[in-house]
């Protein structure tokens, strides 16, 4: 009996194992961009899709829709302490960061539902925080989905040849 126990226990943990590993190699695995902003950490986690040939804003990414900002689960920002996210105060915490892609405008949502799939149970009435931004072209596509935060407070995201960015401080 205790060679089954034993056995089983083995098999167990080479499945997590297994499940670990396939979750890590994921199409669009997960990333992280962090900064120290006046003092204060702020973290970005999100998935990063890549672009492979496809049209991405305006068609893998429609215009005027709610969008998880990346891929698979829900973006999500950290804010170390109370700050204020392009000019609207929001308090420290874990928050979703949703966008709404537009050919000469963006919305930024940041959402107090954090830990959810992608955009699919989205409810506007959570928002702590939304503004527009302007994006801007890039000459050179960008193949994977990326986040910068830079010690200055810019949070930029860039993807095909868009970039989309908001100030912290």
């Amino acid at each position: 009996m205790k060679f089954g126990a034993a056995a089983a226990t083995l098999f167990l943990a080479f499945s997590l194992n297994a499940q670990a590993q396939k979750k890590d190699e994921r199409t669009s695995p997960p990333q992280q961009a962090s900064a120290t902003v006046a003092g204060n950490e702020v973290t970005v986690e999100y998935s990063s899709p890549a672009k492979r040939d496809r049209e991405i804003f305006g068609e893998l990414v429609p215009y005027g829709k709610v969008w998880r900002t990346g891929a698979n689960e829900a973006t999500t920002i950290t804010l170390g302490a109370d700050m204020k996210v392009q000019g609207n105060a929001v308090k420290a915490g874990k928050y979703a960061l949703f966008t709404v892609p537009g050919e000469s405008s963006w919305e930024i949502i940041l959402n107090e539902v954090w830990d959810q799939w992608g955009a699919y149970n989205y409810e506007n009435d959570k928002d702590v925080a939304r503004f527009s931004v302007a994006p801007v072209g890039l000459d050179e596509a960008v193949e994977n989905f990326t986040f910068d935060v830079s010690a200055s407070g810019d949070v930029t995201m860039k993807w095909d040849k868009t970039a989309v960015s908001f100030t912290l401080e």
